[in-house]
Parts: structure tokens; sequence; C-alpha cells
């Protein structure tokens, strides 16, 4: 009887290397598919912010398109419609349509 309960007992110690993989290779997946993509976006995101000029057609995380009228350290000035302004954080412009717009308007 001891000698079986002792036999199990090793046994164990075998399988607790490959839990120990198998969670350290869940680990590794876990940081290239979720993780490091998503610290690339906000690298992007931050270079993109501190790239943006006077002039650009951005969108808001809203949805709202405008052309920066000015930028200040946390905030820019949209013009939305004919002269009408709204002022956003820096940190809710989504993308720039500059490109986006100016490929409209050579079709």
């Amino acid at each position: 009887m001891q000698t079986f309960i002792l036999l199990q007992a090793s046994n164990g110690g075998g399988g607790a290397w490959g839990n120990l993989i198998l969670f350290g290779g869940i680990a590794i997946i876990f940081y290239f598919f979720m993780l490091r993509p998503q610290q690339k976006k906000q690298k992007d995101q931050k270079n993109f912010l501190g790239s943006i000029k006077k002039g650009d057609v951005v969108v808001t995380v809203g949805g709202i398109h405008g052309k920066i009228l000015t930028i200040e350290e946390d905030y820019v000035v949209l013009e939305v419609d004919k002269g009408a302004k709204i002022k956003f954080e820096k940190s809710s412009i989504s993308l720039e349509a500059s490109k986006k717009y100016a490929e409209k308007s050579k079709s």
C-alpha cells in the first residue's frame, strides 16, 4: 500500500513540469497576440498626436470631422462647419482624414 502511494507522488512531480510549460506557452501566446499589438497601437497613437499640425483634417473618437485651427498643450480647436469651432481634448483625436479627403476630391 505504501509503495503505491509513493509511486503516485513521484508521477505527479513530472506533470508539474508539463503544467508549467503549458502555462508558460499560454503566457507567451497571450503576450504576442494581446499585449504587444496593444502597446504598438498606443505608441502609434502617441506619435500621431505629436505629429498633428494646424490645417490637418481629423476625426475625433466621437466621429466628429473637423479641421484643426489651433493646437495647445492639452487641447485642439476644430472648425467643424462654416466657422463653428469646438474645443476638444488632444487625446480625443482618433485619426487623420486629410488623405481621405484628398483622395475624394481627386475623383
